[in-house]
């Protein structure tokens, strides 16, 4: 089993590593509920997920449901029961060790921010620009 939390740690999870599909989602709901470019969802079965602390959960469209930290706001799961019956979510870059999962493919591309296709193309850093040189 694989280990995840939120920020402040009050909520918990174990997740199978045998996921459905694990891909980077580029929608714009994705954007909006994390405030990132981009989220990396791992679609795995209810029975694979044991949550410890109680999410709070948004309806962020007619069936879908985003689940998350009440206290920190982070952003776990999301769960549609007319899409992904008996299925959820999860935000592989909550797992404590989140190269566990091999990413399979990117969705929701014609949503994505225009930058986000270039970022090959811009300089890379290990650290804070100016602690450290460039990545090779």
């Amino acid at each position: 089993m694989l280990k995840g939390q939120c920020h402040c740690g009050a909520i918990c999870y174990e997740m199978t590593p045998d996921t459905v599909h694990h891909a980077l989602c580029h929608c714009q709901d994705c954007r909006r509920a994390s405030g990132a470019p981009a989220v990396s969802w791992g679609l795995v079965a209810m029975a694979g997920l044991k949550v410890t602390g109680e999410p709070k959960v948004y309806a962020s469209s007619e069936h879908g449901r985003r689940h998350f930290c009440g206290d920190c706001g982070t952003s776990l799961f999301y769960t549609n029961d007319v899409i992904f019956p008996g299925q959820i979510d999860v935000q592989t870059a909550t797992l404590d060790d989140p190269s566990a999962v091999p990413m399979q493919g990117q969705i929701q591309m014609a949503e994505s921010i225009a930058w986000m296709r270039d970022l090959n193309a811009l300089p890379a850093f290990d650290r804070y620009p100016g602690e450290e040189t460039e990545a090779p």
